[in-house]
């Protein structure tokens, strides 16, 4: 199977807000991004699955009009850090987190072990589709969990893969 994992285009969003389930405007120049994303995608997608955050959904009905939502794509849930920035947050709870992110979570958040769990269910469900090519719609930590996986990267060094907005990575997976 053929996938290709998408970034959405980029947001509008207050220099670092933290807005993994927070819904955030997408920048006036999404036509362009999503025009330089449709050129990058092989004709007779089977399917289209998409992050239910809007920032997902538009691209993913510019991609194809019909298309799966999907809640195992969110981004990572940050909590009560939501819609905050990371200068206004506790400074102690954050070094505490970002020590390992892969365990712990921020408050009334989800750990990126969690977060991986979640992406894995929606992942294992993909690839029983008699698909042979697919479009997902997503955010750069799915996406980062994702190649971390195939590339045999750890989630604590995950980090190290850089994801782009409107970024296009194409995997080519076995399903037998």
């Amino acid at each position: 199977m053929e996938i290709y994992l998408i970034r959405h285009t980029t947001p509008v969003i207050e220099k670092g807000l933290i807005y993994g389930r927070t819904d955030v405007p997408l920048a006036t120049d999404f036509v362009a991004e999503s025009q330089g994303i449709l050129k990058q995608l092989p004709d007779g997608l089977d399917g289209v699955y998409s992050s239910p955050s809007s920032r997902c959904t538009r691209l993913a009905a510019a991609i194809k009009p019909v298309y799966k939502e999907d809640p195992g794509l969110y981004e990572l849930n940050f909590g009560n850090w939501e819609g905050k920035t990371w200068d206004t947050i506790d400074r102690t709870e954050c070094d505490r987190w970002m020590e390992d992110f892969v365990n712990l979570s921020p408050p009334e958040g989800e750990t990126t072990l969690e977060m991986q769990q979640r992406v894995f269910l929606f992942w294992n469900r993909l690839l029983q589709e008699p698909y042979q090519k697919v479009a997902v719609v997503t955010h750069g930590g799915v996406i980062r969990i994702i190649l971390a996986h195939y590339k045999g990267i750890s989630l604590k060094d995950s980090f190290t893969l850089k994801i782009g907005m409107a970024e296009v990575f194409n995997l080519s997976v076995s399903t037998r």
